[in-house]
């Protein structure tokens, strides 16, 4: 799925209303049909609708919500908040096929004294602002998003929450914006939902969509997107009846030292787990038993040295891709053998966890980063390889910057965790859950893009599709547990589920 900034939605509806044709009025009505039906399957009618209209077409749907709503048998209340004359002609038009409606209560409102706060058992229909808005809202607005705010009542914002910029909100007033449980989508999600500073004003988003045209969409240039089974599907190799293990790749996994061998084992097990054929695990003497007991199915090339890797032997005959970095600590000798590897390893790879903190420890070897390599930074370790952001807008721009500088792929982990790519896209996963945020995820991550890198998949495919496959897995870990009780170990487990699933199209994250 494609993912818009607010002045493309705008040219997209544009295009729909000359195209289809259909008038703007007609296509609120669509909207506001879409939105009812999704209002109706989630609150029953004895709970009182509050909505509160602005004066432009954000508004208009929440005036024809209303309607549709009063129809439907529910008790509704409309807010028009005055703060200027001027309103839509869609406004204007859905305003008179309410005004005079015995049924439904219409207050107009011009002061924040005249706006009576919602009860604990309404529900508020967000309405006042929409995606348009470029300024940070202030004088009766503010003060009216700031009740709602303060009220216990269930807030949906429609399309977007009121005050929510489509995309940066560094210089936003945090205090001015709807804190929504609900926001509707129309027909995209928007940028700003994909940053954790925005999660208390979006709440749950769904969404919603109102037949904008196929083909505005799909002539309209993006860098982003939003990933789901759908995309993952084609990306997907299929096997072959005469295929053998060699078939499916040989990987090196360098990773593990003294007291961290679990990462090296999580993430040999994720690899195999997702079909790699053979993997080799070069690791410290002291994990020899352990790797060799807890995954007999894994080789094992132990190191010189008892308690951490000081040499990488990837010899480039024997392995088709490699990964660096889970548990390995940043030993001298360790930092030796990452610059080593970084110089004379030339075939696929993925770098995380401590490689990548020896390269924030030593920021001159970025430049040996390289097209057929991935890296898999958390938070954290993308603040250290690229410097401090103020918060996820401007840091996932960083990622965009930081992919393009030194021609790697860049996982940035998290919810929706982002790849961006050398070439400039960057697609927002749709998988995962807050359970998967436990101790050895990462490494898992790790194996699985190993795994796919192994396979023949490009830094890009491998990317886009581990990362699916990770949340997704973890998604169905948490379905059969729940997100408190989720471990790295039920994501390995479920990564079969996770294939079938996307296979046989049954993810509703598509």
């Amino acid at each position: 799925m494609k993912l818009f900034t607010a002045t493309q939605i705008k040219d997209i509806d544009r295009f729909t209303v000359i195209n289809e044709p259909i008038s703007p009025v007609d296509l609120i009505e669509r909207a506001a049909g879409a939105l009812s039906a999704w209002y109706v399957s989630h609150f029953d009618r004895n709970r009182k609708v509050i909505v509160s209209a602005g004066p432009g077409n954000n508004g208009g749907d929440g005036l024809a919500m209303a309607r549709i709503l009063c129809g439907a048998g529910y008790k509704v209340e409309v807010n028009c908040i005055k703060f200027t004359e001027k309103n839509t002609p869609e406004w204007e038009d859905n305003f008179r096929k309410i005004k005079g409606n015995p049924q439904i209560t219409v207050n107009i409102i011009r002061s924040a004294d005249e706006f009576s706060v919602p009860e604990k058992d309404d529900v508020v229909i967000d309405a006042l602002f929409g995606t348009g808005i470029s300024r940070k809202i202030e004088g009766l607005p503010r003060d009216v998003i700031m009740k709602i705010n303060g009220s216990d009542a269930v807030k949906v914002a429609v399309d977007i929450p009121s005050g929510l910029f489509c995309e940066d909100n560094a210089g936003n007033d945090r205090e001015a914006i709807i804190r929504a449980d609900h926001t509707l989508a129309l027909q995209f999600p928007k940028l700003a939902f994909m940053f954790a500073e925005n999660a208390r004003f979006v709440g749950k988003w769904e969404i919603i969509p109102i037949g904008l045209s196929n083909e505005a969409i799909h002539n309209t240039p993006t860098p982003f997107y939003f990933t789901g089974a759908a995309d993952v599907l084609p990306l997907l190799r299929k096997r072959r009846t005469f295929d053998h293990k060699g078939s499916y790749g040989h990987g090196l996994l360098a990773a593990g030292s003294k007291g961290k061998m679990g990462a090296a084992t999580l993430a040999a097990a994720a690899a195999l787990r997702t079909g790699m054929g053979l993997i080799t695990v070069h690791t410290p003497l002291c994990g020899l038993n352990i790797m060799q007991t807890a995954l007999p199915e894994a080789m094992v090339a132990c190191d010189k040295s008892a308690e951490h890797i000081s040499f990488i032997n990837a010899a480039e005959g024997i392995f088709s891709a490699a990964a660096l970095g889970p548990g390995i600590g940043v030993h001298e000798e360790t930092m030796i053998a990452t610059v080593d590897f970084l110089m004379n390893y030339r075939k696929p790879a993925v770098l995380d966890a401590d490689a990548l903190n020896i390269l924030a420890m030593n920021r001159e070897w970025l430049a040996m980063l390289r097209s057929n390599i991935v890296i898999t930074p958390h938070v954290k370790e993308f603040d250290r390889l690229a410097g401090i952001s103020k918060n996820g807008f401007l840091r996932y721009r960083m990622q965009m910057e930081f992919a393009q500088r030194y021609n790697c792929t860049v996982v940035l982990k998290g919810a929706y965790t982002s790849v961006a790519t050398p070439g400039g896209r960057v697609m927002f996963n749709s998988s995962g859950n807050n359970g998967m945020a436990t101790a050895g995820s990462g490494d898992v991550l790790t194996g699985i893009i190993l795994s796919l890198l192994a396979q023949g998949y490009t830094a890009e495919n491998a990317a886009v599709a581990g990362v699916f496959i990770h949340g997704l897995a973890g998604d169905i870990a948490a379905e059969k547990k729940c997100c408190e009780s989720l471990i790295a170990s039920d994501i390995i487990n479920n990564i079969a589920p996770a294939y079938k699933r996307i296979r046989q199209g049954t993810d509703e994250n598509t």
